[in-house]
């Protein structure tokens, strides 16, 4: 951890539902339960309102699901949408999941962008969608640490408004994106950067201006929790995991593998923690994992393996 921290933070790996999802409500329960007794800290999932023609799920609805799949693990978003919602209903959602979900969710928020199309659906301007973060943070943390506002921005109302009871323990709100801004914004409004498609030069990098920012912002004392969101694929050999991973994050981004494939790391999970140990090094304490591997099953046994290693 660097200099700063509000405390140490433990190492955790947490794994994605699976990209194709579940073909029922007993796979689904076999797959969380089968997560969570092999030592994996929180399961993932992204949020989408309308992707790439209609595609995705809702973020909070799908962790509020798998919160009451099974009694202790945790759930992470990574990242909701908040420009494309009003941040006082935000602020209800995650109170109500604290409430019936407490010290489980961590929040990760992003701006998005893949896929300008499914910001006009809803009415907003993909031009504004930073600046609309940046105020609906404001709003929603100012909401979710117990306060009452009274807030007249440049997108949002909120008058003379509060919402009780207020998540205890806090609910820990990262912020996910690539750009300097993005991570800028993590210093400012987050409680760590959740980076991607990144090196671990580039990651170093951003963790010291986020913590930089805040410092010069006066934030100090923050528990930073900082993390790396990353598909694997898992196989025998290297080639082996790039032959189940291609495929897959072909489908799912309608883009060639290769445009993936350089931060994308396969094979066994020793190569891949290889690959994996320089962000952990370099001050990352959450690894939102998304495998590829022949099953679902081995695919959750690899993460097992690889948080075994990571955490010693």
């Amino acid at each position: 951890m660097t200099a700063g921290d509000g405390g140490a933070t433990h190492l955790r790996v947490g794994v994605s539902i699976p990209p194709a999802g579940f073909a029922d409500h007993a796979d689904a329960v076999a797959y969380v339960h089968a997560a969570a007794a092999s030592g994996l800290d929180h399961l993932i999932t992204s949020d989408h309102v309308a992707f790439l023609g209609g595609r995705g799920k809702d973020g909070l609805t799908t962790v509020s699901w798998l919160t009451g799949l099974h009694p202790s693990i945790g759930v992470y978003v990574g990242v909701y949408l908040l420009a494309l919602r009003h941040p006082v209903t935000v602020a209800r959602q995650l109170s109500t999941l604290a409430e019936h979900a407490p010290g489980r969710v961590t929040f990760g928020v992003g701006i998005g962008g893949e896929d300008r199309h499914e910001m006009e659906a809803v009415g907003v301007d993909p031009a504004s969608r930073g600046r609309r973060t940046d105020e609906a943070l404001d709003v929603l943390r100012a909401l979710l640490a117990g306060g009452t506002i009274d807030h007249s921005g440049e997108f949002y109302e909120a008058p003379d408004v509060s919402v009780s009871p207020a998540p205890d323990p806090p609910i820990p709100v990262t912020v996910g994106g690539r750009s300097d801004a993005a991570v800028e914004r993590a210093g400012l409004r987050g409680d760590g950067w959740l980076a991607s498609w990144c090196s671990p030069r580039r990651f170093a990098e951003g963790v010291e201006l986020a913590e930089r920012v805040a410092n010069d912002a006066g934030r100090t004392g923050v528990a930073w929790q900082h993390g790396y969101q990353v598909w694997i694929g898992l196989g025998d050999t290297p080639e082996e995991g790039s032959a189940h991973l291609g495929p897959m994050m072909e489908r799912f981004y309608g883009l060639p593998y290769p445009a993936f494939e350089k931060y994308s790391p396969v094979g066994t999970p020793d190569d891949i923690v290889a690959w994996l140990r320089p962000l952990a090094e370099a001050g990352a304490v959450d690894f939102n994992i998304a495998p590829v591997a022949g099953t679902p099953i081995e695919a959750l046994a690899g993460v097992a393996e690889i948080r075994r290693l990571l955490v010693g």
